[in-house]
């Protein structure tokens, strides 16, 4: 597994451990030189998209990756978290409806993810 690969696997089980909706990984480094992959969640109020990126933030610096730049915060209903060859789009469920980032990112590939959530940790 690539690195990039395993920052978005351990982003996505952080994201799941707060129960996060709806997460999905897009391979978009054919499309695009600004990552390789996104990962995108919905939380359903600003308290659990703030939990959301607390831990992943915690789970990823734990692996030894730190986050090049953090937009968005305390009260905010989209945070995004660049990790460089990763970014991670955290929304309010009604945000991200609106943003709809698949649409837009269509040209990437979807990365079949139940495989990263089901996993016991080795």
């Amino acid at each position: 597994m690539t690195r990039e690969l395993e920052m978005a696997k351990l982003a996505c089980k952080a994201l799941d451990d707060k129960k996060g909706k709806d997460i999905k990984v897009i391979d978009i480094h054919d499309v695009s030189v600004i990552a390789d992959y996104f990962v995108i969640a919905s939380g359903s109020n600003e308290n659990q998209v703030q939990a959301m990126m607390d831990n992943v933030d915690e789970v990823l610096g734990k692996a030894g990756y730190e986050a090049k730049q953090v937009e968005g915060g305390r009260n905010s209903n989209w945070i995004l978290m660049d990790y460089g060859d990763v970014i991670i789009h955290i929304f309010e469920e009604e945000n991200r409806l609106f943003y709809d980032l698949e649409r837009i990112w269509r040209d990437g590939k979807a990365v079949e993810i139940s495989e990263f959530l089901n996993q016991e940790e080795e």
